[in-house]
């Protein structure tokens, strides 16, 4: 009699382990996909700043055709900051990058021309 009241005993013990630790795991899992989210979302909201801060320097090559220089821009999701530089004639090298947290996205433009319209010869996101 004393031996299976010891064997339900283990029996549940073993059970109640077992289910613990899927338990655990799954909250485990569940905190990583969180954090895989969150960094995913994070990178996407980095390269959409990217971007605004290339658009922005396309907007000020157009508006002054000698602007070459870096700027910064704060937006409400973080920030970015872009480079124009010259490399001859009308053709210009832009640079961007987004942040947001502690994820960066960048974003290199090739312009062939100015005037009478931008003409972006490379747009590439670079890793």
């Amino acid at each position: 009699m004393k031996n299976k009241g010891f064997i339900t005993l283990a029996s549940v013990l073993v059970i109640s382990a077992v289910g613990l630790s899927i338990a655990l795991s799954l909250v485990l899992l569940g905190l990583g996909s969180s954090r895989t989210s969150f960094a995913l979302n994070q990178s996407i909201q980095a390269r959409g700043l990217a971007n605004a801060c290339a658009e922005e320097s396309l907007r000020k090559v157009k508006n002054s055709l000698l602007f070459v220089g870096t700027s910064t821009l704060t937006l409400p999701g973080g920030t970015c900051v872009y480079a124009v530089t010259n490399t001859g004639g009308q053709a210009r090298a832009i640079t961007t990058s987004g942040q947001v947290g502690a994820i960066i996205r960048k974003v290199n433009i090739s312009i062939s021309r100015i005037t009478p319209f931008i003409t972006v010869t490379s747009w590439q996101e670079l890793p």
